[in-house]
């Protein structure tokens, strides 16, 4: 995988259980982000394929493109929310984008989903009233929209404060457990992959590939990858 024919990440293989938190955990430059972009679409593979629920994402036409896209929903780093439209507009989107679902349904919906991300009764609020802590909350309940069987998170505690950070940890495995969901979740924050407690993988950026998978508390013991273990315990120290 990577751009314009320059791979970033070589010879990588993996397969995410129905249900399960996975993380693809690993320091700045390691290949994270381009990973993600390939899983949700958003880039091709420099060879090899990716598979949706059994499906070649890399080798379907438009139609059944869409059709598996369609299943998976997607939390970006920044929120991409949209400034000039309320929570209840922007987790409604989707639903009017793809559905056609009477307008009473979207916005009951909606509404729902904004009170699952502990966000019930700022319906009417615009991203900017919200603290940075809200903001990743609408962004998830926005990608719940349309009930997707994947969600996709991107370092979904990058820039909060550990309190904020741990709650919304938090309220991701809740959900995970709720509605049984799968998490594929992008993140280099230690204190989260432990939280979480999902099955990880570890990317290097050196050796352009993973260096680590397994539960956290196997990683932080194990001395076999001197890199990993060197990662897992003074990030831990660190935190």
């Amino acid at each position: 995988m990577g751009f314009d024919g320059v791979p970033i990440l070589e010879n990588i293989s993996f397969s995410v259980e129905a249900g399960e938190i996975f993380i693809i955990l690993g320091g700045s430059g390691c290949g994270k982000s381009t990973l993600l972009r390939h899983l949700i679409g958003l880039a091709e593979p420099i060879s090899g394929e990716i598979f949706i629920d059994g499906l070649s994402l890399t080798d379907a036409g438009s139609a059944q493109r869409a059709d598996i896209l369609s299943n998976i929903g997607v939390a970006f780093q920044g929120g991409a929310l949209f400034g000039s439209m309320t929570l209840l507009e922007n987790v409604a989107l989707p639903l009017e984008e793809f559905t056609s679902l009477p307008k009473k349904a979207i916005r009951l919906i909606a509404q729902a989903k904004l009170r699952l991300v502990g966000l019930g009764g700022y319906d009417e609020h615009l991203p900017s009233q919200l603290s940075g802590g809200q903001q990743k909350r609408a962004a998830l309940a926005r990608a719940m929209s349309m009930d997707p069987r994947i969600l996709f998170l991107d370092e979904p505690s990058a820039g909060l404060d550990p309190i904020t950070a741990a709650q919304l940890d938090d309220l991701i495995a809740n959900l995970a457990k709720i509605l049984g969901v799968t998490f594929v979740i992008v993140t280099h924050e230690l204190a989260s992959v432990f939280t979480l407690n999902g099955r990880v993988i570890m990317l290097d950026k050196n050796s352009k590939g993973i260096i680590a998978q397994g539960q956290p508390e196997e990683l932080l013991k194990d001395r076999s990858n001197p890199m990993a273990w060197q990662f897992f315990n003074r990030s831990l120290k660190e935190s």
